[in-house]
């Protein structure tokens, strides 16, 4: 059904109009030594990724891959072109009052070191969590390290509750060991698309254009099921996938917002400095998702 819906937008859209630009960010990875099915979770999105023409960028978060397996699994993301940068060794929730500034560079290099050995690894960090800082300190500190330390831009632009619907799914298959999650499909698409849009049009509303977007995924099992019809599903709705590095290029990923806490989706944060009423906080979140899974019964 979302292929006709989509193909109806695509419609409706003005002659000339230039597409909607969109690239696939994966943060985390999978830890081998706490999941049995991590190779195989790991296998089924570069797969995906691969039979779509997509390269991804996948931000390491150290902890959960410290092992011979662990980076293995890194490895083959890099095997098969794809970017590797930092998330943080330990995930750190750097809005946490007990995290200091040194500890947090002392993490964010732990996972360089980590990290910078694999080739295709770029210099790019994104927060965990997409928390950026509660002080001015903490918050201006880092971003100077950052830039002494010549990391570019790992900004989202687009956030999501994939996370959430992934939990949701994980449950479910714990009680459907031997059933295929097709009911999670749609809503998972849908919510996506809702996300992306959502995003694209604040932007709009905060810079006065729409951007070249990046979204934020994580290395989970609900994109090792789905992330092929995720990308078909932006296609037909008139998205143009593009690298991570022509969307980096865009202006806006330039922009710091001088907001507290500090943090969540660019877009969220330039809004957020605008003053636009209405923000969520955080901006994306399980609880907003929990009422359409439950409608559903999933």
């Amino acid at each position: 059904m979302w292929k006709s819906v989509a193909l109806a937008l695509l419609l409706l859209l003005p002659a000339g109009l230039s597409a909607q630009k969109i690239a696939f960010s994966f943060d985390d990875g999978l830890d081998p030594l706490a999941k049995a099915n991590a190779a195989h979770l790991n296998s089924a999105i570069l797969r995906a990724l691969e039979k779509n023409k997509v390269r991804g960028l996948f931000f390491v978060a150290g902890s959960r891959v410290d092992s011979k397996e662990g980076l293995a699994l890194v490895r083959d993301w890099s095997k098969a072109g794809h970017a590797i940068a930092n998330h943080s060794y330990a995930h750190l929730n750097f809005n946490n009052s007990n995290i200091s500034l040194d500890a947090f560079i002392d993490d964010a290099q732990k996972n360089e070191r980590l990290l910078s050995q694999i080739p295709g690894y770029e210099k790019r960090f994104r927060f965990p969590y997409l928390k950026e800082g509660n002080t001015e300190q903490k918050r201006d500190g880092f971003r100077k390290w950052l830039s002494s330390n010549n990391y570019k831009s790992g900004a989202v632009s687009v956030d999501t509750s994939d996370w959430y619907y992934d939990l949701r799914l994980r449950k479910w298959l714990e009680n459907n060991p031997k059933r295929y999650p097709s009911s999670f499909r749609q809503p998972y698409l849908d919510h996506l698309l809702d996300r992306a849009t959502s995003y694209s049009n604040l932007a709009k509303q905060v810079v006065g254009r729409d951007v070249p977007h990046v979204m934020l995924l994580h290395t989970n099992t609900i994109n090792a099921y789905f992330l092929a019809d995720v990308v078909a599903m932006f296609r037909a709705a008139g998205w143009q996938v593009v690298d991570h590095s022509e969307a980096y290029r865009d202006s806006i990923y330039s922009e710091k917002p001088q907001v507290l806490p500090a943090g969540e989706s660019l877009v969220w944060s330039l809004a957020k400095q605008a003053g636009v009423p209405g923000l969520r906080y955080p901006a994306e979140d399980g609880s907003y998702e929990q009422s359409k899974l439950d409608a559903l019964g999933l």
